[in-house]
């Protein structure tokens, strides 16, 4: 079901699934839709439904012992978290996004513009339908900075035999202030294991942490 997304599955032992406050593969996280209808009419954000049936999660080792947990449904909303520890025990940070775009560049051509266009200061997101978005990492800076790459390791099965796929990930994460609220968006190049480069988008809010629940 996360082929087009991750490939296909990798072969490393994985440790047991982290579990953020109580969110892990299997479960359903309750959501309120005030986290978003309170952005109005100008935020690009949009999700049908209160309710996330956690389909497979992620995690992303960083520098310093910091820890990106994701939690998927099958179709591709994004739950985030991150944490100072690997189980999900002190998780901070929330935020909800949705798949605005996909695309899959037809050569290294392409994919060299795509990381052109994620070291800028500003985001040009008339292509896709989308304003521009300023960047959130290295806000303080407007030079050219090259965009952030990490390894996300992801699994299907709470009892984490093994991981579904591992995905060398290139991004940058941007964010623009709304009436309502903040306005999140991560431009990323993706390249699984054993399955295809493509280029997504998707569109975030933050959330706190009265705003869900599993």
């Amino acid at each position: 079901m996360f082929k087009r997304l991750f490939g296909q599955p990798a072969a490393t032992p994985a440790k047991s699934l982290a579990m953020v406050r109580n969110i892990t593969v299997g479960r359903t996280v309750a959501l309120d839709p005030l986290a978003w209808r309170r952005l109005g009419a100008d935020t690009h954000f949009t999700l049908d439904r209160d309710a996330l049936v956690i389909t497979a999660q992620g995690v992303v080792a960083l520098d310093g012992g910091t820890f990106v947990h994701r939690f998927y449904t099958d179709d591709h909303v994004m739950l985030q978290a991150m944490s100072d520890d690997e189980a999900g025990a002190a998780s901070y940070d929330f935020s909800l996004f949705t798949p605005w775009s996909s695309a899959y560049p037809p050569g290294e051509r392409e994919r060299r513009l795509w990381r052109d266009r994620l070291s800028e200061p500003r985001f040009q997101g008339a292509p896709e339908g989308l304003p521009e978005y300023p960047r959130f990492w290295f806000s303080d800076s407007e030079e050219r900075q090259p965009p952030v790459t990490l390894w996300e390791t992801i699994y299907d099965d709470r009892e984490a035999a093994v991981p579904y796929a591992r995905i060398f990930q290139t991004c940058m994460l941007y964010a623009r202030d709304l009436a309502g609220g903040r306005e999140l968006m991560i431009a990323l190049e993706q390249e699984p294991k054993g399955g295809d480069v493509s280029h997504e988008i998707m569109i975030g809010i933050p959330l706190e942490m009265a705003e869900f629940s599993a």
